[in-house]
């Protein structure tokens, strides 16, 4: 039979346990034998103190805390991280340019973009997503979703002057639009003079077979279309309107053109052609007029011409509008050039990925001066793949107009820019082509985003500058007679 436990006499005993530090319910060894040694830690919260490593030795503490206070150099990489470091901390001893007296500096190459994946990259990572449900946001793709089909729901816009109109079967096609329209505008009844432009968001294209093309279908090739999803998701305006055009190629100034008249491409052909009157352009640029009369033959510039198309000198981009942070990039680099007073030119290239579908930003290896800069191409973009599409170069803290020397420079076709006043909150940029060696201006907004970060310089549909005074126009005008007449002592 056991015995009965006293009540008061556990009490007690638990009581004695206490303030030895032994614990009867965890203890392991014998509970008759000796009480276990209290512990010599203080009294208090053991979970508030900081313990120590109990395998760290000293010469580790140390150096530990000595590689805390550390300071660590930085790298100064111009190519790769232009606005890291200032790099004229250490200037390199360069000669001085014939030109100026301006020090040179060299730069290394690199590549001011940060790529993002390729497709199948983005594949891979599309799948790994779809593996793991608790990544994904369930709200985002159903707002995404509705987001995309409020857009595919909106009907596309008839537009024609100022006539805006929503159309509203789509299962006609754009000729059936056109007999439909020519009722209220007359200038669409001929069929064959007329052709159709649908421009969605940044995307323009022209249908090819307007009797055959139904709406509906060639607007669902365009918003299934990687080249729309991509602009799309980088316009601001994610609700774009969808707008169908006509356009008049050319317009009738007669039933025929008389037999005693024709246009030809060379004097040779209109020799044999023997006509009375023969409109020929001719290799200074002008278009002439020759008439063959009993007393002689008469040949004068043609001046209009209603026999002859209708142009604007311009550039129609066929690929994307080149991104804000591109541009803002590019800026941040020209501007690391110009501290401490030692402004420098630079040149940057921009190429269009044509794997990627995006522009990337290189800096040239080059050396540079304040008032020139001499690159060198970089043999790591293939041309296969990568489209040379626009040069970039600096005026630092002088203006953005396109120098004597640029034009020299700036033969092959393609875009080319210069950013000027770069010490200013807002600098100066002007953008022109180079068409065979053949320049004009045209606006910016045309190839980049539209920024604000920039004050584009005064430019008219001619190509020409605007802000020269009639003072500022004699002065280069005397200066290009003293050069021409130097030229010609020389």
């Amino acid at each position: 039979m056991s015995e009965l436990k006293n009540p008061f006499e556990e009490a007690m005993k638990a009581s004695e346990f206490a303030e030895t530090g032994f614990d009867p319910f965890t203890a392991t060894s014998d509970p008759f034998g000796e009480a276990p040694q209290k512990s010599a830690s203080p009294a208090g919260d053991l979970c508030s103190q900081v313990a120590a490593n109990p395998f760290e030795t000293p010469e580790e503490v140390a150096a530990g805390s000595q590689e805390a206070v550390t300071p660590i150099t930085p790298i100064i990489n111009l190519g790769n991280h232009p606005g890291a470091a200032s790099p004229f901390d250490e200037p390199e001893q360069a000669g001085e340019t014939a030109e100026s007296g301006a020090p040179a500096k060299e730069i290394g190459g690199g590549q001011l973009t940060v790529l993002s994946p390729l497709e199948k990259d983005e594949a891979v990572a599309s799948e790994a997503q779809s593996e793991t449900p608790e990544s994904e946001n369930p709200l985002a793709a159903a707002m995404e979703k509705q987001e995309q089909q409020s857009i595919y729901a909106k009907p596309p816009i008839f537009e024609h002057g100022v006539v805006k109109e929503p159309i509203e079967n789509l299962e006609q096609t754009f000729e059936d639009l056109r007999i439909a329209k020519a009722e209220d505008f007359p200038e669409l009844e001929d069929g064959i003079r007329v052709s159709w432009n649908v421009a969605y968001g940044k995307i323009s294209k022209s249908v090819p077979t307007p009797k055959k093309t139904k709406i509906s279908e060639f607007k669902k090739s365009i918003e299934t279309s990687k080249e729309f999803m991509d602009a799309l998701k980088k316009d601001k305006n994610k609700s774009p309107d969808c707008i169908i055009k006509p356009r008049i190629n050319a317009q009738s100034k007669g039933d025929t053109m008389p037999s005693y008249k024709g246009v030809f491409t060379n004097l040779e052909d209109a020799e044999k052609a023997d006509k009375v009157i023969s409109i020929v352009p001719a290799r200074d640029g002008k278009v002439y007029e020759i008439r063959r009369e009993e007393m002689g033959t008469f040949i004068t510039p043609s001046g209009e011409c209603k026999e002859l198309s209708e142009i604007t000198a311009g550039f129609t981009p066929a690929l994307p509008h080149i991104p804000r942070e591109r541009l803002l990039e590019i800026m941040g680099f020209f501007r690391s050039l110009i501290q401490d007073g030692q402004n420098y030119e630079a040149i940057v290239n921009i190429y269009w990925d044509r794997k990627r579908f995006e522009y990337i930003t290189v800096i040239p290896k080059q050396r540079v001066t304040a008032v020139r800069a001499d690159s060198e191409l970089s043999d790591d973009y293939c041309p296969a793949r990568y489209l040379h599409y626009m040069d970039v170069h600096s005026h630092n803290v002088m203006p953005a107009r396109f120098s004597s020397q640029d034009d020299r420079d700036e033969k092959s076709t393609r875009l080319y820019t210069v950013i000027g006043k770069l010490d200013k909150t807002l600098p100066e940029m002007s953008v022109r082509i180079s068409n065979g060696g053949k320049h004009l201006l045209i606006d910016p907004d045309s190839v980049f985003e539209s920024a604000g970060e920039y004050l584009p310089v005064p430019w008219n549909k001619q190509g020409h500058c605007c802000t020269a005074g009639a003072a500022e126009k004699l002065v280069r005008s005397i200066i290009r007679l003293f050069e021409h007449e130097g030229a010609v002592c020389a």
